[in-house]
């Protein structure tokens, strides 16, 4: 039986057993949740160096493309409005 589902059992029997239940120490919860993170962590398919890159270019060409679009957007917004008040 695992550390995580040690205090997961011990943590449904102290709901059911009320006050008396005795949970972990704080530095105990942490040091838990950090090796359960790096568990998943270890699990995670990484992208390739080539994957990386070609994610972060289309990333930042998508990104410019709505910054321009909106900066158009905006120009002829403000333009339009210039010309009905101005």
């Amino acid at each position: 039986m695992t550390q995580a589902s040690e205090y997961e059992g011990s943590a449904r029997r102290s709901a059911s057993s009320g006050r008396g239940a005795k949970r972990p120490s704080f530095p105990a919860r942490v040091a838990l949740y950090n090796r359960q993170v790096v568990s998943e962590l270890r699990k995670v398919i990484w992208p390739t160096r080539n994957e990386l890159i070609t994610y972060t270019i289309v990333s930042v060409v998508f990104v410019a493309a709505m910054v321009a679009y909106v900066g158009v957007l905006d120009y002829g917004f403000t333009k339009a409005i210039f010309a009905m008040f101005g």
